[in-house]
């Protein structure tokens, strides 16, 4: 059986991923996506940081994941709105979508 997330699930991982690459961003004045990046190559000390920078890492990879959902269901949403589209606006439905979360997460 697939496991999906919804979006408000998404959202919420999102706000709790974004709050601490943010402190994080804010203490070694780095942006997640330059340390990452420094990260993947081993380009950074793996001494007194190494578990601060894992963290980091795991929550940076929660927030692209989180966002690459979102990105997915919410064009899947406007794809589904178009095809039953009846005249030239768009009626969004509030119910709540739900995608299937990628292996692994």
């Amino acid at each position: 059986m697939t496991k999906k997330i919804t979006m408000t699930e998404i959202l919420d991982d999102l706000r709790v991923a974004d709050e601490i690459t943010r402190r994080f961003e804010r203490h070694y004045w780095l942006s997640s996506e330059d340390f990452y990046d420094l990260y993947q190559q081993g380009l950074l000390d793996d001494g007194e940081h190494t578990e601060e920078f894992s963290e980091w890492s795991a929550f940076y990879q929660i927030k692209m994941d989180r966002e690459a959902a979102l990105r997915e269901l919410s064009q899947a949403r406007v794809r589904r709105l178009k095809a039953k589209q009846e005249m030239d606006l768009i009626e969004i439905d509030p119910r709540e979508p739900a995608v299937p979360l990628p292996t692994g997460a």
